[in-house]
């Protein structure tokens, strides 16, 4: 979601002082409104990943979105079948008026394997699968049969922080009371002022959802900060069962160690071990 202009605070958005000077790729790239898919994220980000290797310099892949980390570590598929807005206004209409779980049996029925590896609630991603099978009249998985064939493309270091339960939701809390405090409420009321639709993609992340509902006068504010917890909790959850299937990566409990610095020299240490023994 940082990919996005004028989505900052709730994508908790890397600030340039953090960058210390450091560039930082496929941040602020395109608008709320702009399309932008996993596809366009591996093709860009294969892009950047090259460039920097031609400077002798290290790429860092940061991020915590399944998918996407995964376009580049696996031998994913991706299908050029070109998006139909009429079909996607058609399936998000439904969706509002019968709820996700309508359109997500809908997926289930005819692409059972890829309806398992999507969140019932992922409305993106559920609109895509059925947008695939009735343009190509193939299910999503038939594109992505490799799902877990490990790519060979990059050697690759893969690095997981991870801590126990009730720190982590602690820190996910106190987050989210920072963003609320830094404006929160009004980054999502100018992006609504600015035209950008509640029903899109980029408005449909984690932290914006739960304000409009809040700004529509759905529910009270405390409500949604709560339910913005507990979807950043859940959304927690699902990312560390999404990367322990990958054996590759090393895990990292960040209580081990007294602070971010410490962390740091640990990795890169790390990292140029296992650079010295290529």
């Amino acid at each position: 979601m940082q990919i996005y202009k004028y989505m900052d605070i709730g994508t908790a958005k890397v600030k340039p002082e953090e960058m210390r000077g450091i560039p930082h790729y496929l941040i602020d790239i395109v608008y709320p409104d702009e399309e932008f898919t996993v596809a366009d994220f591996k093709h860009e980000a294969e892009k950047y990943i090259s460039e920097i290797n031609n400077k002798n310099k290290l790429p860092i892949v940061v991020g915590g979105t399944g998918l996407y980390i995964n376009s580049l570590v696996y031998e994913l598929k991706f299908t050029k079948v070109k998006s139909n807005p009429d079909l996607r206004q058609n399936l998000n209409e439904l969706a509002e008026k019968y709820g996700n779980n309508y359109i997500y049996n809908k997926l289930c029925k005819i692409d059972s394997i890829s309806a398992k590896r999507i969140n019932p609630n992922d409305r993106k991603r559920i609109i895509r699968a059925l947008e695939i099978y009735y343009e190509t009249g193939k299910p999503m998985s038939y594109f992505n049969n490799n799902f877990r064939k490990e790519s060979n493309k990059y050697n690759l270091i893969m690095i997981g922080l991870n801590t126990d339960r009730k720190l982590l939701y602690s820190r996910i809390e106190k987050r989210i009371d920072e963003m609320i405090n830094r404006g929160l409420i009004d980054e999502v009321k100018n992006l609504l002022n600015m035209g950008y639709n509640k029903n899109l993609t980029s408005m449909q992340a984690i932290g914006y959802k739960e304000i409009i509902s809040y700004l529509e006068g759905e529910i009270e504010l405390s409500e949604a900060i709560n339910i913005l917890k507990r979807n950043t909790r859940r959304f927690a959850k699902r990312q560390l069962t999404w990367f322990r299937r990958d054996n590759r990566i090393k895990w990292i409990d960040i209580k081990d160690f007294k602070d971010i610095d410490d962390i740091g020299n640990y990795i890169f240490s790390y990292v140029n071990k296992i650079l010295a023994q290529d």
